[in-house]
């Protein structure tokens, strides 16, 4: 009977020492489980937030390379109004000048000359303009397209119309307007 007892308590204590055993492991596994949860859900934020950074980071690039391309056209075109312009206009009056001194015979060929200077002239100014955002914003998008398909006519590039349908809609960022006019405008010059 003794031993019935030791046997008893001795199964006792090791089914107590097996479900100890259980329980522990049961712990130590739901913790390892947990751990392994918050460690990929930090990871995968710390990813988010590296993609998230990453993405702001090149359209910070992108912004300012289309600034850096908006003054660097802005620029050729203040350079193309005030100093090529300035020449093609001095160069016409000149022009005209030696136009007064010549028998009239001659005349005719300063006239093709006038004619083809003062063209020049306004072809160099209408580039310039539709370089400069700055015009482009000022008289809107619809007439700069019109413009440039004018512009493009005019040097028998394209023949092309805009037809405008339904309602217009504003833009509400400026910039936008500019970015898609500079689309729109590098789509004719490759047509």
């Amino acid at each position: 009977m003794v031993q019935t007892g030791e046997r008893l308590a001795s199964t006792t204590a090791e089914r107590y020492l097996l479900v100890y055993m259980i329980a522990v492991l049961v712990i130590v596994t739901t913790l390892v489980i947990v751990f392994f949860i918050v460690f990929q859900k930090r990871k995968n934020k710390l990813l988010l937030d590296k993609i998230q950074q990453q993405q702001a980071f090149e359209e910070e690039i992108t912004k300012a390379q289309t600034e850096i391309q908006e003054q660097t056209l802005k620029n050729i075109g203040w350079e193309l109004h005030d100093n090529v312009g300035q020449l093609l206009a001095f160069a016409s009056m000149q022009l005209s000048i030696l136009k007064m001194q010549v028998s009239d015979d001659v005349k005719d060929k300063f006239k093709d000359t006038s004619e083809a200077l003062q063209n020049s002239l306004k072809e160099v100014r209408s580039l310039s303009k539709s370089l400069n955002h700055e015009v482009i914003l000022n008289i809107g998008f619809e007439k700069s397209i019109t413009n440039e398909l004018d512009r493009l006519k005019k040097m028998k590039f394209a023949s092309a119309t805009l037809e405008v349908k339904g309602e217009k809609i504003a833009f509400e960022n400026r910039k936008d307007e500019i970015i898609i006019f500079r689309i729109i405008q590098e789509f004719l010059s490759n047509s």
